[in-house]
């Protein structure tokens, strides 16, 4: 789980991204040069990519460590099995 510090960086990044889409939208609407659009969207990948990571690392230095500590095999297993089908999903690009 996330925790209030946490959750609250979280939330001004994805305000800021949010602003950025706004942004791209508008440059869309004004029919601006491809180059300049496609490098804010660019920014705005990477943006959400970093909240991505932010949320994974959590995720395994809480969760994640937690069941493999633990006494509970099936949580591990699970915690591990959840990790084997996450990795490539977020390990894509865009």
């Amino acid at each position: 789980m996330l925790d209030g510090d946490l959750a609250r960086k979280l939330d001004r990044r994805l305000l800021r991204i949010e602003g950025q889409l706004r942004g791209i939208r508008k440059m869309i609407e004004e029919h601006r040069y491809c180059v300049d659009v496609l490098d804010q969207l660019a920014a705005a990948r990477s943006g959400l990519g970093a909240v991505g990571q932010e949320i994974l690392r959590n995720h395994i230095s809480t969760c994640v460590t937690s069941a493999l500590v633990g006494k509970d095999e099936k949580d591990r297993q699970e915690k591990i099995d959840e990790l084997i089908k996450l990795f490539p999903r977020s390990c894509r690009g865009g």
